[in-house]
């Protein structure tokens, strides 16, 4: 399940006027008194079998969120490149989607959860640049990337929301996997895709010196 709100406004308080699913928590006082909430930024994972609430803020990045109902395990990553790193040079090397990808199913079954059981709800790939179009940007190519993926390993995606010049924040609950989806203007976050923009700048430096990344 997905259950999203939209903040549209430039007050610090939310603003619920457009609501697109009802329920009787809000979600981030559900996360603070009931659940551990943890945190992950650019290129890290986190995979739980206790009840936790895993949050991202994403721009043109995208998260993947991986849960397998039978054995209740699931964890989320924050992938800001298609591709993959070479695993010997790169200790944040789960910024790129194979890698992040990868290290998420592999913890995941570290716990105890079935590879066969798992699906995918995927977020994010969003144009948060103004001045770069929607289909040129990056988002969009993490986004096919990540879709191509988990087509090839026959995990299957339940649920998603691309794209659109949205700022995302996800709350996943590894426990029951659902996710909260909050969509917010990228006027309220202008740092979000700045950093993502100096992020992917410094990583393709690197590739031109040597270092073994495969870029898609």
């Amino acid at each position: 399940m997905i259950r999203k709100w939209i903040e549209a406004t430039d007050d610090s308080r939310p603003l619920y006027s457009q609501m697109i699913s009802l329920f009787s928590i809000h979600p981030e006082a559900k996360t603070d008194h009931m659940l551990r909430k943890i945190t992950i930024n650019i290129g890290e994972y986190y995979a739980s079998k206790e009840a936790s609430t895993i949050y991202t803020l994403l721009g043109s990045c995208v998260a993947v969120c991986l849960y397998d109902p039978i054995n209740k395990i699931g964890g989320m990553n924050h992938i800001l490149l298609p591709g993959r790193a070479n695993l010997k040079h790169f200790d944040a090397s789960a910024r790129y989607g194979m890698n992040a990808l990868e290290l998420l199913i592999n913890a995941i079954m570290g716990l105890g959860g079935d590879r066969r059981k798992i699906v995918a709800k995927a977020f994010g790939g969003g144009s948060v640049l103004p001045t770069i179009a929607e289909e040129n940007g990056m988002g969009q190519r993490i986004v096919e990337f990540v879709k191509k993926f988990l087509n090839n390993e026959r995990i299957r995606i339940v649920s998603y929301d691309f794209g659109d010049t949205v700022i995302r924040k996800v709350y996943f609950h590894t426990d029951t996997g659902d996710v909260y989806l909050k969509r917010i203007n990228p006027t309220l976050y202008p740092d979000v895709g700045i950093r993502e923009k100096k992020w992917s700048e410094t990583l393709k430096l690197e590739a031109n010196k040597g270092c073994k990344i495969d870029l898609f």
